[in-house]
This record gives structure tokens, C-alpha cells and sequence, in this order.
């Protein structure tokens, strides 16, 4: 009997998808059929169709999912303690300054290898 119900609520669900799909599809269409009116009314059509068309895949299954998942990551995003300005500045200092050094130290492994290589080989570097 639940086999049934998910398999309607899957097919329901592909509906909305298609016509979520057309919809979009209809809206770049529309865009390009009637480049003679103003962008005003073109973006305003255009906003009206991917607003109608976000609510139809929200009532899916998965847009449902998405739409928790959305406003669980915003809660976790509000529970972050964000670095203050000197910690991010400080932190920022200290990158670069260990990315200068890790420079240097390539570019001197990177020159005593080349003379090692030259020698070796006999070709002067």
C-alpha cells in the first residue's frame, strides 16, 4: 500500500518538475521572443516566472528537503563565532608572511637543484 502512495507522490513530483522545467524554458524563450519590449517588462515577466516556478519545485519532495536543509544551515551559520577584525587581520599577516618564507625557500631549493642538475649533466647553468 506505501509502495503505491510513493509512486503517485513520485509521479506528482516529476509533473512539477516538467512543469518547473517548461516554465524556465518558457521564461528564456519569452526573452528572446519579445526583445522589442522594454527590459522593464521582459524582467519583471521574467522574475514573475522564476518566483511561480520555485514555488511549484518547493512543494516537491525535494525542494521541501532543500528548503529544511536551507534553514538548518542558516541556524548553524547564526551558532559560527566570527574572527574580529584584528584576529582577521592578524591571521591574514601571518599567511602571507609564512607564504613569503615558503617563496624563498622554493626559489633557493629550486636554484641549488638547477646548479646540481647543470653540473651533473654538464650543462652550464
Amino acid at each position: 500500500m506505501s509502495e503505491k502512495v510513493e509512486n503517485s507522490s513520485g509521479a506528482v513530483d516529476m509533473l512539477k518538475w516538467l512543469i518547473v522545467f517548461a516554465l524556465l524554458a518558457g521564461v528564456i524563450t519569452a526573452n528572446y521572443m519579445y526583445e522589442d519590449y522594454s527590459v522593464l517588462y521582459r524582467a519583471l515577466g521574467a522574475v514573475v516566472g522564476v518566483v511561480i516556478a520555485g514555488f511549484i519545485a518547493a512543494s516537491t519532495t525535494k525542494g521541501s528537503a532543500f528548503i529544511t536543509y536551507a534553514k538548518e544551515s542558516r541556524t548553524e551559520v547564526r551558532k559560527v563565532v566570527w574572527p574580529s577584525r584584528q584576529e582577521a587581520t592578524q591571521t591574514t599577516l601571518i599567511v602571507i608572511a609564512a607564504t613569503v618564507v615558503m617563496a624563498l625557500i622554493l626559489w633557493g631549493l629550486d636554484g641549488i637543484i638547477v646548479r646540481v642538475v647543470g653540473w651533473i649533466t654538464g650543462i652550464g647553468a
